[in-house]
């Protein structure tokens, strides 16, 4: 089976998308499903068997992204899925009406993954609309997108409960990314606290993710004041990049944290971001518009217990209490917990000692399967709906 995947993002921008597309697609491979990719070039990326890079230009105000040209996608993409058996589209701008259109001029399934939850994002990046407007645009704006489809996947029941209150009537699968459990069970995180200047005995608390607003990192630089009430070495670290980093920057120095917060910019995440896990005492998490919040799993396959608020998707990875806790939404209560489990490390035992385990039941491979077999599904339909439309029209 050949599947064709469609994106406006793509290493080596670095976001959850990327890593779901490349996740899913190395796994999709040991199952029998090549799948192709039409995605955008940044620079001057190296061809690679496999992937169509279409020239963009970077969008105005974020150097990290690209916008493609609406004609050269749309090329690409027809000329891509000529001899595939379904399409499957990753973002919702260029890349959903370019996939969506050559799948009806072939005749084949296009199904969509539901990302970004973006009625919580556009405040942040249009603060100068009103947000109840804002928050109505992009409602519709889904439905229409989702409702265009054959099928839709969401990475969380809690965005499938979302997308139904806008009125998607789409067939709507819940089917999160996986992660790589090996990659990340084998961090050195000596090394990385050697290299990083980072006494051993040092309590750490690390974040991973892009550095914007709507990750809520301020909520962990408040949090953090009560945690250096009770344990006056502890240390955040933040690993990413993104456009909050200097609004982030100023805060910590406007809290007095400049000796309690590191930034340690963005991780390869073939041997530093598993070293990074590896070096730190607890993962800590507090965004509210996650869709799934794979790096808690991350997190946990690397055998770090978890501190995070549960909201949106992570509530489908928190819900069950294996290998993490999840205090209230308020700052000082989130630091206070923290201080707790660094002063107490043997008492919380048994989260790092579960968490392991509770990542395994989300390897990607398990996920992989589960989306090879929706494609075949698809697929099998539009076959039998073509070979019915060519009987009846003989």
């Amino acid at each position: 089976m050949r599947v064709l995947m469609v994106s406006d993002v793509y290493f080596p921008r670095v976001n959850g998308v990327s890593t779901s597309i490349e996740t899913f697609r190395q796994c999709l491979r040991e199952l029998g499903v090549e799948v192709r990719l039409v995605v955008p070039r940044y620079g001057d990326e190296p061809d690679e068997e496999g992937i169509i890079r279409v020239a963009g230009r970077p969008v105005p105000g974020d150097r990290e992204d690209r916008l493609v040209g609406w004609r050269a996608m749309h090329k690409a993409v027809l000329a891509a899925a000529a001899d595939c058996d379904l399409i499957h589209v990753q973002t919702p701008f260029v890349a959903h009406y370019a996939g969506l259109k050559a799948a009806r001029r072939l005749g084949l399934p296009v199904v969509a993954t539901y990302h970004t939850l973006f009625e919580e994002y556009l405040q942040h990046y249009a603060p100068f609309l009103p947000g109840g407007w804002l928050k109505g645009q992009a409602r519709a704006f889904s439905r229409r997108q989702c409702n265009a489809l054959d099928a839709v996947v969401v990475p969380s029941t809690a965005m499938q409960q979302r997308l139904l209150a806008y009125g998607v009537t789409a067939p709507l699968h819940v089917l999160p990314t996986g992660i790589p459990l090996a990659r990340f069970g084998r961090g050195n995180g000596a090394a990385f606290r050697a290299e990083h200047g980072i006494p051993l005995g040092q309590p750490v608390a690390l974040f991973v993710g892009r550095v914007a607003h709507e990750k809520n990192i301020g909520f962990l630089l408040e949090a953090m004041l009560r945690t250096r009430d009770m344990r006056a070495d502890a240390l955040l670290l933040i690993a990413g990049e993104g456009p909050a980093m200097n609004d982030l920057k100023e805060r910590v120095r406007q809290l007095g944290l400049l000796d309690a917060v590191r930034f340690i910019g963005y991780l390869d995440r073939q041997q530093a971001l598993p070293d990074c896990y590896a070096a730190a005492d607890v993962f800590v998490f507090a965004s509210r518009t996650e869709t799934q919040g794979l790096v808690l799993l991350e997190a946990m396959a690397a055998g770090l217990p978890v501190i995070a608020l549960s909201e949106m998707g992570t509530t489908d990875i928190l819900a069950p209490g294996r290998g993490a806790y999840s205090p209230s939404a308020d700052a000082a209560a989130f630091g206070e917990v923290l201080g707790y489990f660094f002063n107490q490390p043997l008492a919380w035992r048994y989260l790092a000692e579960e968490a392991p385990a509770y990542a395994a039941e989300w390897s990607d491979a398990a996920m992989a399967a589960r989306l090879a077999a929706r494609y075949r599904e698809l697929a099998g339909r539009e076959n039998a709906v073509s070979e019915a439309l060519t009987v009846a029209a003989t």
